[in-house]
């Protein structure tokens, strides 16, 4: 992520993130968490909570520090979900991450869609 002309690298091992926003054809809500995982460029992520019973990620930090990710999960209906994301992280005033996500399922009605999600410390 740059900041005026400076490259900022983020290293999200370890970090964990709640969803906090999203349109009306998204499953992830207040109480699905995620945890990510961080080896190089390759990022990984688990999920759970609210309507999913369990999600991973996979994906990649590309040059710009924004996040490309696919991600499955199966929900509370027992089906199973998939598609693509693409994340802009944000460094708040207090030094959390807030990613700005960009998303679309490739399943059901292969719809798009916006979402936030924010570090818990």
């Amino acid at each position: 992520m740059k900041i005026g002309r400076v490259l900022i690298v983020i290293n999200y091992d370890g970090r964990k993130f709640v969803s906090i926003e999203n349109t009306a054809n998204g499953e992830v809500y207040s109480k699905t968490f995620f945890e990510y995982k961080q080896e190089g460029k390759i990022l990984s992520a688990t999920y759970s909570g609210g309507e999913i019973v369990k999600g991973t990620m996979i994906g990649i930090v590309k040059k710009n520090g924004c996040l490309q990710f696919r991600y499955n999960h199966v929900n509370t209906k027992n089906e199973i979900k998939e598609g693509q994301c693409y994340s802009t992280p944000e460094i708040q005033s207090d030094g959390r991450i807030r990613l700005h996500k960009s998303w679309e399922w490739f399943d059901c009605d292969q719809s798009e869609g916006k979402s936030i999600a924010e570090e818990v410390i």
